[in-house]
């Protein structure tokens, strides 16, 4: 019976863009219009399976052999190949055309108010925003007692974030997809929008959303361990709304940056960079390194007593590991996620987590040296 309510329920979605069997209807025009196609088509394919299937049934009742004992013996009718071969044709080129304009629609990214690059990352997107000095990194917010079944799941499980993307409602945004380690796929259902982040390539996409509100997606790619970790969630704003928050956070990085720049003549205690790098390294590193710092065997190196993090010689080396990354590897950089006192004090911490206890200590002064290299 499951099949038969399955069908019943597909048969009443026109009447029902929320049923979780169909597509989602949308927030915006070339949503809409999608899902416009995606009936069209829909209605379509019904109809030829009921035209296909009725006359089959027909055929196999008033031509059966108890009825006709005697098979006809013709094997072609021109009409009827002429009909098998045009109405088909006819078919294809009604469903052409809407498909054609939607996906032109969908693929003009001209005239944008807003561009903003997205990059894929594992497992966080980063958003920068072109027409203002302003970008910032978006994680997964889940707790992870959640994850382990410790707490009771949120309303939006997996699909919360720290810092969601901002967009202005009215405008057309555009955006710029691209990655910089492995596959991924922004998609975001209601704006119809799912592109591919390919490293070393830029696809782009856009949206226009009219109503403000919150609008969730997620990573639609198979990019490896922890893929489900990577929701998007964008939140529309009345332009004024917008220019007041992207114009505050502005201030608020560019403050930051000159506070990072102050930080270069002062040293952080031990404790300081102890305390903030375990922060750092349970928030950033310890999904691939493991909190215990034991990492995962032949995927993610060790840290906690050996390597780079235990060789009093390689000091520098692991500050160039951290925040450039290692080509062809999982390790990505961090230099452009992390701020210089983060950094500085996650390397102190994996330097003297865990037993290594080398006692080196590094300063923002050293993330710097080497940024500068």
């Amino acid at each position: 019976m499951k099949p038969l309510w399955a069908l019943l329920a597909m048969l009443s979605l026109p009447a029902s863009a929320e049923n979780q069997l169909n597509l989602t209807k949308g927030v915006t025009e070339v949503s809409n219009r999608v899902y416009d196609l995606h009936m069209t088509i829909f209605y379509i394919c019904c109809a030829i399976g009921v035209v296909v299937f009725g006359l089959m049934f027909i055929s196999m009742i008033r031509h059966r052999k108890s009825k006709n004992p005697k098979p006809a013996n013709f094997h072609e009718n021109v009409k009827v190949e002429i009909a098998w071969t045009i109405i088909p044709l006819l078919i294809l080129v009604g469903m052409a055309i809407p498909a054609t304009t939607t996906l032109i629609a969908m693929e003009d990214t001209s005239d944008a108010d807003v561009t903003i690059q997205v990059t894929g990352s594992q497992w966080k997107w980063h958003y920068k925003y072109f027409e203002n000095d302003v970008e910032f990194f978006s994680r997964l917010a889940t707790q992870q007692e959640q994850i382990d079944n410790k707490f009771d799941k949120s309303e939006n499980y997996l699909l919360e974030v720290d810092r969601p993307l901002v967009i202005p409602t009215g405008q057309k945004v555009r955006f710029l997809v691209t990655s910089d380690d492995v596959i991924h796929s922004w998609w975001v259902p209601d704006f119809a929008v799912k592109k591919d982040a390919n490293p070393g390539f830029i696809n782009e996409t856009w949206t226009k959303v009219d109503e403000p509100g919150i609008y969730r997606g997620q990573c639609a790619e198979l990019c490896g361990q922890d893929h489900g970790f990577m929701p998007v969630v964008v939140i529309a704003k009345e332009p004024a709304e917008y220019e007041k928050w992207i114009t505050e956070l502005e201030a608020e990085q560019q403050a930051a940056r000159e506070r990072e720049q102050e930080l270069l003549a002062m040293e952080m205690s031990e404790d300081e960079l102890m305390d903030l790098g375990e922060k750092v390294y349970n928030s950033t590193c310890a999904a691939c390194h493991q909190p215990t710092g034991q990492g995962v065997n032949g995927v993610f190196p060790a840290l906690a007593g050996s390597g780079v993090s235990v060789d009093p010689d390689a000091k520098a080396k692991h500050i160039d590991i951290v925040v450039n990354g290692v080509t062809g590897t999982a390790m990505q950089a961090f230099g452009q996620q992390l701020s210089m006192r983060e950094l500085a004090a996650v390397i102190t911490y994996e330097r003297n987590a865990w037993g290594n206890d080398t006692g080196d200590l590094v300063q923002a002064a050293d993330i710097n040296e080497v940024m500068n290299q």
